[in-house]
Order: structure tokens, then C-alpha cells, then sequence
């Protein structure tokens, strides 16, 4: 559906890719980073394969590998665990805010002071996730975290041109890191990913990590690894970027509705602290006592939703190595069993809305 109604630009920039005959760390690229850079409000760009791989380079720039601890937190996409462990580091949660879903500046406060002299010396960093496209209290964490010591890595994979007192999601923290997956808010057709960031030594750093930690070609500095955002990628992202705040807008207006018309239903919205919080609904998610019994009720009315995400970090047999157990994070626990996202992307109709409205109102209607 999207690409029928940018068709012409779309394939207007991928022809302009093949007639160059440069499919890597070329014009299109540089031009992105640019634009990217520009919009975010950051001195700096630097486009890779994928948003996993931004968040690994941001750590591998900020010089935590093995042995070294970060923190975030478990209610995540598995990828941002997954972009700690490549970098050699090790993984430490702190619990959520119930109503925001997001990190919990004061746990976190907490979880610094009492961490043994071993753990704190080993904490390197801080990677506060703006899950579902709503910024985290960025002013608390990296004063949380300059007060120890610690980068602030940013995982903004879900909230490209998301705002805070007119800031963007990325500027805050030392490294802003973006995933651009197909269905993200700004996607391309593939994996592809960037980081920004306002500290040049660390733009140095991650242009020759990106690129096998090379200086010039054949004089590799530093190791490196091979992730970089390809010239098609780019071309098309920079054709999207250009769509994003009408297409933020378009996600905000559905959330709207769908808050408006289940009000006064027993369902929970991710709160918005502020009308400084700019969000931009890249999942609108609820929670709800009976959310297996409503997504079963709206599947077999052919309505598709989703868990963003069903199982907690720290219980997933993949990390059972860390020794965490169940009840160790009771609030992110408690949302993974609740939560469901409900249909949005910006060619929603105002019908389809409406529709799912009224089927969850039914739901209800019947349950209550």
C-alpha cells in the first residue's frame, strides 16, 4: 500500500542508484546521514546495516566489551539485549513505570546505589529503550547516569521524530540509535539502521567501526566490523524522511480516536507524561484484564493485534545465564501479560478504526 503511493519516487531513486553503478558508502548515504542529521537535530549521522548493529557501535565507540556491565531494562525488543551481548557486555535490568511502560528513573537511581563496588566499577553504561515511540524522562537518566559516570546510549528504534520539550528522541543521550526495519515509522525496504550524536571523537570512532576500522582503505586504525547502510536503502529512506512528520501525524490522530472512543472502557493506555511528550505511536498499545480473551475476540473478527512483547528479557531461556527469575521485575511482568497493540499504520482509514473500536466495545459489552 505505501509503496503504491510513492511509487514514482521510489522507483526514481532506486534507478538513480543502479545508473551510478556506487552500491556502497556512496552519495545516497552521505546524503541520508545529512538529512538524518539534520532532523533529529544532531551534529552528526552515521548509517549502518541495522538497528541492532547501531546499538553495538555505539558501545563498541563508547568502549564497553567484555566484562563491562549496561543497563536497561526487560520489558524490550530481545535485539536490544542482543546489541549488549554482541558488543562482549553484559546485561542488567531495572524495572518499568507502570503507566508509561518505560524506565523507571528513580529504580534506576536505586539500582546505582546499591549495586556492590565490583558491579558499579563494571557499569559502563545506560540504554533507555523509548518503547512504542514515547521518550523516556531523559532529563533524570542522564543526570542518574552523569552522577556515576555512564554513556547514555539511546534506543530510539521506535521513535523516529519523537519529542521531549521540543527535543528529539536521540539528541539526549551520548549516541542515539535507529533501527530502520520495514515497519518502523521511517523503514526502508530491508534492514538498515543509523546513529546520531553530537560528540565528534565517538563519530570518528563509529565511521571506522562501521567500516572494518578503517581510516582510508587498506589502513585499518582500530578493529572493526563490516555494517553499513547500503546506497538502495538510503536512497529510499531519504525519499520517506521527507513523509515522516505527516505520517507521525496521521499514527497520533488514530491514537486519538481510539482513546476517544474507548473511553470509559475497562482498557489502559501507555500514559504520556506531559504535553511536553511528543509521541508517535509507533505501536499504540493497551492493557487490559482479559487481553488473550480480546485478541482472540478480535482475531476471529479479522482484526490482527499483537504483543510487543510477550516475554520479558530476563525470562527468556536465552538469558537464563544471568540468574534472574520470575517476580525479580514484578512491573514489567505484570505488563507483558496485559499489554496489546492495536492495529496502526498511516494508511489506516478512519472506518477501519472505527471498526475496531466498536469490536472492542462489544467485547466489553458482552464480557461486563
Amino acid at each position: 500500500m505505501e509503496y503504491n503511493l510513492l511509487k514514482a519516487e521510489i522507483d526514481s531513486a532506486i534507478s538513480r542508484v543502479l545508473k551510478s553503478g556506487w552500491f556502497i558508502l556512496g552519495n545516497e548515504v552521505s546524503e541520508f546521514e545529512k538529512s538524518f542529521a539534520d532532523y533529529c537535530k544532531t551534529k552528526f549521522c552515521i548509517g549502518v546495516a541495522s538497528g541492532t548493529e547501531a546499538l553495538t557501535l555505539a558501545l563498541m565507540a563508547s568502549e564497553v566489551g567484555y566484562d563491562d556491565i549496561v543497563i536497561t531494562v526487560p520489558n524490550t525488543a530481545v535485539p536490544t539485549v542482543s546489541a549488549i551481548s554482541m558488543a562482549g557486555a553484559k546485561p542488567i535490568f531495572v524495572d518499568v513505570n507502570k503507566e508509561t511502560m518505560l524506565m523507571d528513573p528513580d529504580a534506576l537511581m536505586t539500582l546505582l546505589k546499591n549495586l556492590n563496588h565490583d558491579m558499579i566499577r563494571r557499569v559502563k553504561a545506560v540504554m533507555p529503550v523509548h518503547l512504542y515511540g514515547v521518550p523516556c524522562s531523559m532529563d533524570d537518566i542522564v543526570k542518574a547516569a552523569k552522577e556515576f559516570g555512564l554513556k547514555v546510549i539511546e534506543d530510539c528504534a521506535q521513535a523516529h521524530g519523537a519529542m521531549l520539550a521540543g527535543r528529539k528522541a536521540g539528541s539526549f543521550g551520548d549516541t542515539g540509535c535507529f533501527s530502520f526495519y520495514p515497519s518502523k515509522n521511517l523503514g526502508c525496504y530491508g534492514d538498515g539502521g543509523a546513529i546520531v550524536t553530537d560528540n565528534e571523537y565517538l563519530y570518528d570512532r563509529m565511521l571506522k567501526l562501521r567500516n572494518y576500522g578503517q581510516e582510508k582503505r587498506y589502513h585499518h586504525i582500530i578493529k572493526g566490523i563490516n555494517s553499513r547502510l547500503d546506497e538502495f536503502q538510503a536512497a529510499i529512506l531519504r525519499v520517506k524522511l521527507g513523509y515522516l512528520n505527516s505520517w507521525n501525524n496521521r499514527r497520533r490522530e488514530i491514537a486519538e480516536s481510539y482513546k476517544k472512543g474507548l473511553s470509559g472502557y475497562p482498557v489502559n493506555f501507555q500514559l504520556v507524561p506531559g504535553d511536553n511528550y511528543h509521541h508517535v505511536y509507533h505501536q499504540i498499545v493497551i492493557s487490559c484484564d482479559k487481553r488473550d480473551y480480546l485478541m482472540d475476540y478480535l482475531t476471529k473478527r479479522g482484526i490482527q493485534t499483537l504483543i510487543h512483547y510477550p516475554i520479558p528479557v530476563h525470562l527468556q531461556e536465552a538469558y537464563a545465564d544471568l540468574g534472574y527469575k520470575e517476580g525479580d521485575f514484578p512491573t514489567a511482568e505484570y505488563l507483558c501479560k496485559k499489554i496489546l497493540s492495536l492495529p496502526v499504520y498511516p494508511q489506516l482509514t478512519t472506518e477501519e478504526v472505527d471498526t475496531v473500536i466498536q469490536a472492542i466495545k462489544e467485547f466489553f459489552d458482552e464480557t461486563y
